[in-house]
């Protein structure tokens, strides 16, 4: 699944900053190489802040409101969010690209998850699938984290998923909570057993305890990300 990192800004004449410094806010996956960005630019004198609220759809929100320069965003600019800020004059600009991954715990892959296809993806995340036996794994609850509406990764699983359909609301079990940006959702992802969700890979490096399995047979490389 293929997350574009975006940097969205708001051509409507008026700047938020007014002389006080440039402020983007938005996607906890593009805020990494926004604040390298942002350390360059203050060394060349540059007053900039980056902030994270209310990941992709909380950026586009404030830049629309003129409390923010640039929105950070890890989705398209929508149909919907245009409808939704009729006055603003969204201008896009493509950063980099990466992709979002379904994670699993490291001793679910180690038991035999290396792959999911779309339909068992599908049956994790409405809570069809309980329990890892059911897809090759240990005999092992699982426990789901999705993202909360709005976040650009939860948007590009559910794109994934099911296409042009809505998806369906959460299940109705324990074994399922809404988290919110990537370093929560690593955290949770790490803390418990059993655990799945959707988390950009870039945040999966070098963590000894997570996993990113393969969908329907293709992995999250660098040469698949490029190549879409």
């Amino acid at each position: 699944m293929l997350l574009a990192g975006l940097v969205t800004a708001c051509a409507d004449g008026q700047s938020s900053a007014g002389g006080g410094g440039l402020r983007a806010s938005g996607s906890t996956t593009v805020a990494p190489v926004a604040a390298d960005a942002a350390e360059a630019l203050k060394a060349q004198g540059m007053n900039i802040t980056i902030a994270t609220q209310g990941g992709s759809a909380g950026g586009i929100s404030q830049l629309a409101a003129g409390q923010i320069d640039i929105a950070l965003s890890s989705k398209p600019i929508s149909d919907e969010d245009r409808t939704a800020h009729p006055k603003a004059d969204f201008v896009t600009t493509q950063i980099g690209s990466d992709a979002v991954g379904v994670i699993v715990t490291k001793p679910v892959a180690d038991a035999g998850v290396k792959n999911l296809t779309v339909d068992q993806v599908r049956g994790l995340f409405e809570g069809k699938i309980t329990n890892w036996s059911e897809v090759g794994g240990p005999k092992l609850d699982v426990f789901v984290y999705d993202k909360e509406p709005g976040r650009g990764t939860r948007e590009v699983l559910d794109k994934y998923v099911y296409g042009d359909e809505k998806a369906p609301p959460p299940p109705d079990t324990d074994n399922f909570a809404i988290v919110g940006g990537n370093l929560e959702t690593r955290n949770k992802l790490e803390s418990t057993p059993g655990a799945v969700g959707p988390l950009s890979t870039g945040f999966v490096e070098g963590r000894e305890k997570l996993a990113v399995v393969t969908l329907d047979g293709i992995a999250a490389s660098p040469e698949n990300i490029a190549s879409g």
